[in-house]
């Protein structure tokens, strides 16, 4: 092939660059489209040509377009590019402007926010009785004479003349449990294992807070449901709610507005609890739907007092003349004859329970359905909170903790302490020495008392450990319980252990 051309027309292309130099650029530019050189290649050449030339030929006029094409595409790009920055030279300045725009307006609100919160700490000062004539014809505002607390002022009318019931003061803590596990199968059709049974009552002695945790299905808010139709004195259930974050709701709030106190379901039931010896049960259905440190921070330090006169909430900031009779400057002493029991399942729309919740609740597992049985007819019974922790007083001294026991627990401690660097510390020890003599009083054995705590308060923490990394020490954690308590004992500690194992 004769690649003159070839030559001869990249002369023509670029010549114009040369002849015009660089001071004509343009007309450089005008010359690559439009050169009577490219014309002159063709018509000496193109005679001759062949059909490979003519292919290559205009092969290569189409790779010069594209060079071209693609110069004025660069060309094009980089203006725009330019006109893009010379744009964010000048945005800086209007981003500041306006900056100082909205601080401005934030000013003037935050002004007028503090103007309406004065005329509101200037109302509560001056209270003296009268908000009624102050809110004399606006809806929703109380009257003269009224109580901002309407819910717990009508509970006091209520025991304004209350007789309590006659309590059965001779029933035992395995009757209590018979009975009971008779009535929910007679009356209710529930079947319950008597294991499970004994778990809540002698969760009871141990922490004002239980958590029944399990599969869905198995009984958990039908458990304190139906311990509160037994103990005449029905459950309260709150559903706990994904928006759930802070003690508002389990107490309410004060409104300002409205000078009312806007009172839960919950707190009624605390301050009714206030008037009565009964046994009153608070369920938090579905309790880790929300994250249960958040709403019940409060009531988990609180419960936490080593002193019942330290059990105070403050529900508003000071008092009023017609306050709730077991109110007090706005403070409120929660019941000691409420226990709260949570529910809680484990799967994706849920929260984890952290360790802080659970070292001060007492864990229930219920995993399986109870078995029907046929059981005999049992009533209902009257039991106050004062008779039931005597019986689980008693208990506790007759029952005892053996030292023996005590020794292996600290010796159990020290092991788990230096292979997987967990201690059980002083509150489970305390819980433990609670636990189990409860548990034996309502009918089960000590060891296996020991078992479920160790295995619920203690070896649980297993779970936030790598254990890929001390898989083989739980072979030797096995083995020293073995050891310790004996090979035949600790079943349900080896059996969750051994899970653990399996999987990782």
């Amino acid at each position: 092939m004769n690649f003159t051309l070839v030559s001869d027309f990249l002369k023509a292309f670029l010549g114009s660059f040369y002849d015009k130099g660089i001071g004509s650029i343009f007309w450089g530019l005008i010359h690559i489209f439009y050169n009577e050189g490219y014309r002159d290649s063709f018509v000496n050449y193109t005679g001759n040509f062949g059909a490979g030339e003519w292919a290559v030929s205009i092969l290569f006029i189409v790779l010069i377009a594209a060079a071209i094409i693609a110069a004025i595409v660069l060309l094009i790009l980089g203006l725009r590019k330019l006109n893009r920055l010379s744009k964010q030279k000048v945005l800086p300045q209007d981003l500041v402007d306006e900056c100082a725009n909205l601080k401005r307006q934030i000013i003037k609100l935050s002004a007028e926010k503090d103007r309406i919160l004065g005329m509101k700490v200037s109302d509560i000062g001056n209270y003296n009785g009268e908000e009624g004539e102050e809110g004399e014809g606006e809806e929703g505002k109380i009257k003269e004479g009224e109580s901002r607390f309407y819910k717990l002022t009508e509970i006091d009318k209520l025991y304004a003349d209350y007789v309590p019931p006659v309590y059965d003061d001779e029933i035992s803590l395995p009757e209590i449990c018979d009975r009971f596990r008779n009535f929910a199968c007679s009356r209710m059709k529930l079947f319950y294992q008597p294991r499970i049974i004994r778990l809540f009552i002698a969760g009871m002695s141990t922490s004002r807070l239980m958590i029944l945790q399990g599969i869905s299905g198995t009984g958990k808010t039908s458990l304190p449901h139906a311990m509160g139709i037994f103990l005449n004195n029905p459950a309260t259930i709150a559903s706990v709610q994904p928006s759930w974050r802070d003690r508002t709701e389990l107490f309410g709030y004060f409104n300002e507005f409205t000078k009312r106190f806007n009172e839960t379901e919950v707190l009624k039931k605390m301050y009714e609890a206030t008037w009565n010896d009964q046994i009153y049960l608070t369920v938090l259905d579905e309790m880790n739907i929300a994250r249960v440190e958040y709403y019940f921070a409060e009531m988990l330090s609180i419960l936490e007092m080593p002193s019942r006169d330290e059990w105070i909430v403050d529900l508003v900031p000071s008092g009023w003349p017609n306050d709730p009779k077991h109110i007090e400057k706005g403070r409120f002493r929660l019941p000691q004859n409420m226990w709260f029991i949570g529910t809680a399942n484990n799967d994706d729309s849920t929260f984890a329970i952290s360790d802080k919740v659970y070292d001060r609740a007492m864990p229930i597992n219920i995993n399986s359905k109870g078995v029907p049985f046929e059981a005999p007819w049992a009533d209902n019974i009257y039991i106050s909170y004062k008779h039931l922790e005597a019986m689980f007083k008693e208990s506790q001294e007759i029952y005892k903790v053996s030292q023996e026991v005590l020794d292996k627990v600290n010796m159990l401690d020290d092991y788990v302490i230096e292979h997987f660097r967990l201690a059980f510390g002083n509150r489970i020890v305390k819980q433990l020495k609670e636990f189990v003599p409860s548990y034996v009083g309502c009918g089960g054995t000590e060891i296996d008392g020991l078992d479920y705590v160790l295995c619920n308060k203690i070896f649980r923490k297993f779970e936030s450990l790598n254990l890929s990394y001390i898989r083989d020490e739980i072979d030797g954690l096995i083995l020293y319980l073995s050891e310790l308590f004996g090979e035949e004992n600790m079943q349900e500690s080896k059996e969750y252990i051994e899970r653990l194992k399996k999987l990782f």
